[in-house]
């Protein structure tokens, strides 16, 4: 039986079904770690956020509780039914360096003691790592994890992690990849050593690790970032192919006082009020939480950061039911500039994400456009491809009338501008509407998604336009000189569309020139106010 099945989709992000022995987990998931030293939280309460699955130290159980969890299993002792997840002690040779441990005890100790996924004790390479070093790290978590292969196979009710090495060094990452596919007997693959790279905020270096991790694992297989605990980076690492998370940060946090919240971190003294409608945040405020004794006050900080955390594992999947993940990264971005310039890097690798992008989702809903980045997903870029193809194919010895495209008069067919247009359109003409910054179509495509089923800002910037323009003029580059005669239509005292037409007649006339082509421009003048209005004229301004 499959252990991992698919769902739903949008961008390269999935919803998907993990089935363990103890239990189905749909992802997007988090992983609390539980710390048996120190347990702040008792797990009746994590459980009774959501979290039907947690991870604990199986090196800390090894040492501390060896005999007793062999006796009792894994669930019985920690008297927890839900899915457990043991790490093998590899972020402890990260900080401290060697334990007391080889690889086959540990991965045979998650074995018989009933771990429902396990780890191997990989070598983890820090973010500040050398070359050689992470070079190192990788060669040898791949030898580890042949040398236990006979173990893992034939511990088959227990899910093993291999963990994909090579730190910041994206080459060795996906030699990492790349060769780990090679070793039999592995469900799931994780992202390794990450965690100095989020206490830095390297989001974007984050974005980079895991792009080059999944452009060469299976798209098939689940893939667990080990270490990533704070809400910001979640929905972003989700959408490049992420399947589950792991962190203490929730407890680590609380102990230092520090109070998650979906855009940063804050301290609570530092507050007057909460940003949160949880049980803790609707019952005590800043002033009261500080006036508990700590370790009240570090278990209900840590309540309040774990529901942040749930809650935005559900937004997750949330956004990528109703393919709207791409907008929901797009308003994130703009809560952190560490969150941008994540977004950022994520855009340059749209042929990475177009891989995987559903064309369509079963229902369609409108696409909600804020600049020239809400076009830039793989879905509107995509449409965008064929329609310059089509439009080369259709457009020989045309007569062209290029027409503003008004946001809130659609669908264009049937708009005022195009009715007011009909008795001035010139016969036999292709009529293309300009929508910026969505780009430009055919009348006649004008109520196909998402020419109509959008919705944005009434007011445009110029980048907008010049990138409309930009694309419309390599589209006519390879038809201009069968082109018989091009109407501009002018909304005369609206803003962009006037700068629309004036940007458009100067590339025109420089194609014309450079083409040795001599095509006839005229201008069609249409009054904006009294069409749509003053108060509707004046909304259409240009920034």
């Amino acid at each position: 039986m499959n252990a991992f099945t698919i769902k739903d989709k949008d961008l390269a992000g999935r919803i998907a079904v993990l089935r363990t022995r103890n239990g189905d987990l749909t992802t997007p998931a988090f992983f609390p770690v539980i710390d048996l030293r120190k347990q702040d939280l008792p797990l009746n309460e994590i459980k009774d956020l959501g979290f039907d699955n947690i991870i604990t130290n199986a090196y800390f159980l090894w040492r501390h509780f060896r005999e007793e969890v062999l006796r009792l299993g894994i669930h019985k002792f920690l008297n927890f039914d839900g899915i457990i997840m043991t790490d093998s002690g590899a972020y402890q040779i990260l900080r401290y360096g060697n334990i007391d441990v080889t690889n086959r005890e540990i991965v045979e100790f998650q074995c018989n003691m009933g771990s429902d996924i396990g780890v191997i004790l990989d070598i983890p390479t820090s973010y500040d790592a050398t070359r050689e070093e992470a070079l190192r790290s990788v060669r040898e978590t791949l030898q580890r994890a042949q040398e236990v292969a006979d173990l893992v196979s034939r511990c088959s009710s227990t899910l093993w992690v291999l963990p994909i090495q090579g730190g910041v060094y994206t080459d060795l990452i996906k030699t990492s990849a790349a060769e780990a596919c090679k070793i039999a007997g592995y469900t799931i693959y994780g992202i390794g050593s990450p965690v100095t790279v989020m206490e830095n905020y390297m989001f974007d270096k984050l974005v980079e690790m895991i792009v080059a991790a999944k452009s060469i694992l299976p798209p098939d297989k689940p893939v667990h970032l080990f270490g990533a605990g704070h809400p910001m980076i979640i929905p972003f690492a989700a959408a490049l192919g992420v399947d589950t998370f792991d962190s203490a940060s929730y407890v680590l946090y609380a102990r230092d006082e520090r109070y998650m919240t979906e855009g940063g971190t804050y301290r609570v003294n530092e507050l007057d009020e909460f940003p949160c409608e949880c049980p803790v945040c609707s019952k005590y405020s800043p002033k009261d939480l500080m006036e508990l004794e700590r370790s009240k006050r570090v278990k209900l900080i840590a309540l309040h950061n774990l529901h942040v955390l749930i809650r935005e594992i559900k937004r997750t999947r949330i956004a990528i039911r109703e393919g709207r993940l791409w907008e929901y990264l797009e308003l994130k971005s703009r809560m952190h500039p560490t969150l941008k310039r994540a977004f950022d890097t994520m855009r340059r690798y749209y042929k990475y994400i177009e891989r995987f992008d559903v064309s369509s989702k079963g229902i369609v809903r409108a696409l909600f456009i804020y600049g020239i980045e809400s076009v830039q997903r793989p879905r509107v870029i995509r449409r965008r491809i064929r329609l310059e193809q089509a439009m080369l194919r259709r457009l020989r010895g045309q007569k062209l009338v290029l027409v503003p495209g008004v946001p809130f008069d659609k669908p264009y067919s049937k708009s005022r501008l195009v009715k007011a247009l009909l008795g001035s359109i010139p016969r036999g003409s292709e009529v293309i509407c300009i929508v910026p910054p969505l780009g430009y179509v055919p009348l006649q495509l004008s109520e196909t998604y998402p020419w109509s089923q959008y919705e944005s800002k009434f007011v445009v910037r110029r980048d907008e336009i010049e990138d409309v323009v930009n694309l419309l003029m390599e589209m006519l580059y390879g038809v201009i000189k069968d082109v018989a005669e091009i109407t501009l239509v002018n909304l005369k005292n609206c803003g962009w569309c006037e700068y629309l037409v004036k940007r458009l007649s100067t590339e025109i006339k420089v194609m014309c020139r450079y083409v040795d082509k001599d095509i006839q421009i005229k201008i069609l003048e249409i009054e904006c106010c009294s069409l749509y209005g003053s108060s509707a004229c004046d909304s259409l301004r240009l920034e």
